[in-house]
């Protein structure tokens, strides 16, 4: 038997906070302190800086929260192509959430899609996910990882520390940024954690205004449940979404699989081992725009997407073989049209971190994607109202030679670890 080759995810975001005053040592923040997988993996950074200052669910919140940050991401990358971990961003953000208060707490439940929600039953929920997500799918990877990096000197109150240690799994470490290997025991912590998909999430030299990184980092490995045979991947030309058509590496395979059709879509559910997990493949009509079609995005959208899918014998099935990266250098702009423009601010509250004024001042996020013949195929059941929704061809087909979505999905919790844009097409 051949060598199996998987899908590899991984990914990086990163928040700063801005702090005045350092305090007294923190007894509760050890640099030794063992790092705590939760499940499985994904990256986020948190900075905070000093400044003079005066003066639901969360599965679901995060299925809103995915479709609200990506249609906010197209509109400002609408000809490139996109890949993020909703999953990680949330998560980085609900760990600095446990800080906040007043309506800078509100502002951020209400980006993160919390709203109606008391921040204890936020914390239960979300760690009984995690909990869930870390019992997924044995024939996949996925590991999620949590971090606070504290500038040596540095107090943090108790309660923060604590409820990211228990609801999180944060590993907490208290480090002296001015030395010159600060940085790189940091980005060391990203690159284990990513298993070297992501090597750097952080500049050195640490500027002395910085006095705490929130990090977290998933990743994700997975075999197709039926693999693509790699004598039969060929050239075939892309169309991109930017009129110019260049040729990939196109896998293919006829066969029974999950295939669901609508007027304005065509959708294929791509099952890893034991089925559990999946990848989605969303491809709009021609006559559709793929940015116009992540417009329409919303739960109620994802619900009709899914519900469109049975098992249906012999489509012809065209995917690119394709490698993604992906770095927005700072979310802040597209988090705060979102609602927690204040958690931006100097005047924001998150008394519940520690003394001094504290304000995030960056979130950083990176993300990469490879998908091969080794990954995935299709043999799971779905909609049982499909039949009746959905369009029907014969022979269908769904041949992905234009823009088209993508999602990695954990099916038991409903959770999206990942969505991306294939707009333009590179060979691989």
């Amino acid at each position: 038997m051949r060598k199996s080759v998987c899908i590899v995810m991984s990914f990086v975001t990163m928040l700063s906070i801005l702090t005045g005053c350092a305090g007294s040592k923190n007894s509760e923040v050890a640099e030794n302190n063992k790092s705590t997988d939760v499940g499985k993996k994904n990256s986020a950074v948190v900075e905070v800086n000093k400044v003079d200052f005066k003066g639901n669910s969360p599965s679901m919140g995060n299925t809103q929260f995915a479709f609200d940050i990506f249609s906010r991401l197209n509109e400002k990358d609408i000809d490139k192509n996109i890949f993020i971990s909703p999953l990680s961003i949330s998560t980085a953000l609900s760990m600095a959430l446990q800080g906040a208060g007043t309506t800078t707490k509100e502002g951020m439940m209400q980006a993160l899609k919390y709203e109606g929600m008391e921040l204890d039953s936020v914390n239960k929920s979300y760690k009984s996910l995690l909990t869930g997500l870390g019992k997924a799918d044995k024939g996949i990877q996925l590991d999620i990882n949590n971090s606070i990096w504290v500038r040596e000197g540095k107090k943090l109150k108790d309660e923060f520390i604590n409820v990211n240690k228990d609801v999180f799994g944060a590993r907490v470490s208290e480090l002296d940024f001015s030395k010159p290997d600060a940085a790189n025991k940091i980005n060391d912590w990203v690159a284990d954690s990513t298993k070297n998909k992501i090597k750097k999430i952080i500049e050195p030299p640490i500027s002395a205004d910085v006095s705490m990184y929130l990090i977290n980092a998933v990743y994700f490995k997975g075999e197709w449940t039926e693999k693509f045979d790699k004598k039969r991947t060929f050239n075939k030309d892309f169309h991109s979404g930017n009129g110019e058509t260049k040729e990939v590496m196109m896998m293919t395979k006829n066969c029974e699989l999950e295939y669901g059709a609508k007027d304005d879509f065509r959708v294929v559910r791509l099952p890893y081992r034991e089925e559990e997990t999946s990848m989605y493949c969303v491809l709009p009509s021609e006559n559709v725009s793929i940015n116009d079609f992540i417009k329409s995005l919303d739960e109620s959208k994802w619900k009709d997407i899914k519900n469109c899918i049975s098992k249906v014998d012999d489509v012809q099935l065209n995917i690119p073989r394709f490698k993604l990266e992906y770095d927005v250098n700072n979310l802040k702009e597209v988090l705060a049209s979102m609602g927690m423009q204040e958690a931006f601010e100097v005047n924001a509250d998150f008394t519940g971190m520690g003394d001094g004024g504290l304000y995030i001042s960056n979130v950083k996020h990176k993300a990469v994607v490879e998908v091969n013949e080794e990954g995935s195929e299709a043999a799971g059941v779905s909609g049982i109202a499909v039949n009746e929704a959905c369009l029907k061809e014969n022979p269908p087909s769904f041949i992905a030679d234009r823009p088209f979505l993508f999602f990695i999905t954990e099916d038991t919790t409903g959770t999206i670890l990942f969505m991306g844009k294939m707009y333009d097409a590179l060979k691989y």
